[in-house]
């Protein structure tokens, strides 16, 4: 099996007079010192190579605390983190001052940018701290920006550009560098409608064209449905569901999860894939197939045109992997949604 990118064991992050000893008492089953805050509550969780992993929760869930741990901007109380299989707590500064620099990105909700800087010095700039030399920044930092639609924006200052535009050049910067790992803290949530909108059009457009493992904090479910391939819900700093967005809506853990999936159009979200039965073993069901990638939403034409009872479903390769209950999928929908 791969080495995950990131993997976290037992994480806590307790502040307070005696953290350590707050951890223990809770770990023991003991209620602990008062006078202490959780933020982050034994947290154990691998992310795997490319995926993107959102994570979401309502705020002091402890979502930003987290992501500040797997960066090791802040230390955790107790428990261990693996960066490419590198416990990063036993680092020194300048082990993991190189880390950050040669491995991970990371963008904020504040962003950050130098104000006397171009943008495309902004963008330069952490090749700068690096000692690559002007040429081969300057170069690279065109790249990103046409990457990102800021090439016509070069010259311009910070101030002079709208909210999305600096924070493309934020992300800009951060690729920058080329992460293997991308830490993002809700980047997104200071921008109106419009231009969140378009910055995860923008966002899912990278994905596309970049192999990179990616952190994604946000409070927003209807973005977390459109990034994610996996979603963590956090409560009271402990990630109470890790799933495919598939499944989240399908099978909510808790009542707290399925607050977040209320109102949500499953048939956009549940692909056939995921639906689909297993394949009866001795009848498989007979006839062209419906494409497991597709979501309800995107093949209800063919079920309601389709009177087979049971519907075979096959991958991109066309090998078999299931059969769709067309009276199920068909309720699901025609669901009534949530007022």
């Amino acid at each position: 099996m791969a080495q995950p990118a990131i993997s976290c064991r037992n994480v806590w992050k307790v502040f307070g007079p005696d953290p350590a000893a707050h951890v223990a008492a809770l770990s023991a089953g003991g209620s602990g010192a008062a006078g202490h805050v959780v933020a982050v509550r034994d947290v154990t969780l691998d992310v795997t190579r490319g995926e993107m992993l959102v994570v979401m929760g309502l705020s002091g869930s402890g979502k930003s605390t987290l992501v500040r741990c797997l960066s090791r901007l802040i230390e955790t109380t107790a428990g261990a983190i693996d960066i490419d299989g590198v416990e990063i707590g036993s680092l020194t500064e300048a082990s993991l001052i190189a880390l950050r620099r040669e491995k991970m990105g990371m963008v904020f909700q504040s962003f950050g940018l130098l104000p006397h800087r171009t943008v495309l010095q902004n963008v330069a700039f952490p090749l700068e701290m690096r000692g690559m030399d002007r040429m081969a920044r300057t170069a690279r930092a065109r790249e990103v920006l046409e990457l990102v639609g800021l090439r016509s924006r070069e010259d311009y200052f910070p101030r002079e550009l709208s909210g999305g535009q600096q924070q493309r050049v934020g992300i800009a910067r951060s690729l920058a560098i080329e992460p293997d790992i991308w830490f993002l803290d809700e980047p997104f949530s200071a921008l109106d409608p419009l231009i969140r909108r378009e910055m995860q059009d923008e966002f899912l457009r990278l994905k596309k064209q970049m192999d990179r493992t990616i952190v994604f904090i946000t409070h927003d479910f209807d973005e977390a449905l459109r990034l994610a391939d996996r979603i963590a819900i956090m409560k009271d700093g402990a990630i109470v569901q890790c799933d495919s967005p598939d499944r989240i809506v399908l099978a909510p853990a808790s009542d707290y999860v399925a607050k977040f999936t209320a109102g949500v159009d499953r048939s956009r979200v549940v692909h056939v894939g995921t639906f689909a039965m297993p394949l009866p073993p001795d009848a498989p069901p007979e006839g062209s197939p419906l494409p497991a990638g597709a979501t309800l939403r995107e093949i209800a034409r063919s079920l309601v045109a389709d009177p087979r009872p049971t519907i075979p479903v096959a991958d991109t390769s066309g090998r078999l992997v299931g059969a769709l209950d067309r009276n199920a999928a068909l309720d699901l929908v025609l669901e009534a949604r949530p007022a």
